[in-house]
């Protein structure tokens, strides 16, 4: 399907690896010109240098630790005119309500939370009337509460709000605000929160693969799964949904269970 993305432009942040990377990717092969920003400069430089090696558009990087309100307004300055932002930089920590304390609740939704809300302010006036496009990677956590990763599920259910209460309004100004919520997904950040389950469930983070048995499939879901999701999503192709979350999954959400 040909998804009308080419000549477009696109600002991915956390879109040094995994999800961030797989879109930056998707888009790229669509035709899409890209604004890249992540901390991991060398290997945004690496994306770069692929991707023009493979597909006709432009790729400008950002590197940027994107945990402040200066950091993404400054972002959001030297970016300047965009059709598509797809908020993805975050990394709440895993851990229940006795191991994650004060100071990683609030880095953690200084950086997602409060960075996506950010952004979102930065680009919807812009957008308007522009047929723009504010794309936000939650996380199923927001809908599937999960008492061992309670920052992000409080911090998801927060954002899944934040997109439906604009979205819901934002296409009488020319403006769509959907979201993603990928379950488990093959990422380095999986790895962590998943040895962090393996400890509480199990008593071990070593025995962290064990708990793929409890998943549909046996496996997580590919970067890239969750990247043609995002990629149709931000596309003319979906022109009349806005103020939604689509979840991906695999049906954990909608059997009830975390894992």
């Amino acid at each position: 399907m040909n998804l009308d993305l080419t000549g477009k432009t696109a600002l991915i942040t956390g879109a040094s690896k995994g999800i961030g990377l797989a879109i930056a990717q998707v888009f790229a092969r669509e035709g899409c010109n890209l604004h890249l920003a992540a901390r991991n400069g060398e290997a945004m430089l690496a994306a770069k240098a692929e991707i023009k090696a493979a597909h006709k558009v432009k790729v400008t990087v950002h590197p940027l630790d994107l945990s402040s309100t200066k950091a993404m307004e400054k972002l959001a300055a030297d970016v300047g005119d965009i059709d598509i932002l797809i908020n993805n930089a975050g990394d709440i920590p895993a851990g229940s309500l006795e191991i994650v304390d004060d100071v990683s609740w609030r880095k953690g939704f200084d950086l997602k939370v409060f960075g996506y809300i950010t952004l979102a302010r930065a680009f919807y006036t812009k957008m308007k009337g522009k047929d723009g496009v504010i794309l936000n990677v939650i996380g199923n956590s927001g809908e599937n509460w999960d008492a061992s990763y309670i920052a992000g599920s409080t911090g998801n259910a927060a954002l899944m709000s934040f997109t439906k209460a604009l979205g819901g309004a934002s296409l009488n100004e020319g403006v769509r605000v959907v979201g993603v919520n990928p379950g488990p997904v093959a990422t380095d950040r999986m790895l962590k929160i998943m040895k962090r389950k393996a400890i509480d469930m199990l008593g071990d983070e070593g025995r962290w693969e064990e708990l793929f048995d409890k998943y549909p499939g046996k496996r997580p879901a590919t970067s890239e799964e969750v990247a043609d999701l995002c990629a149709f999503l931000s596309s003319p192709r979906a022109a009349y949904i806005t103020g939604t979350v689509v979840t991906i999954d695999g049906g954990i959400s909608a059997r009830g269970s975390v894992i």
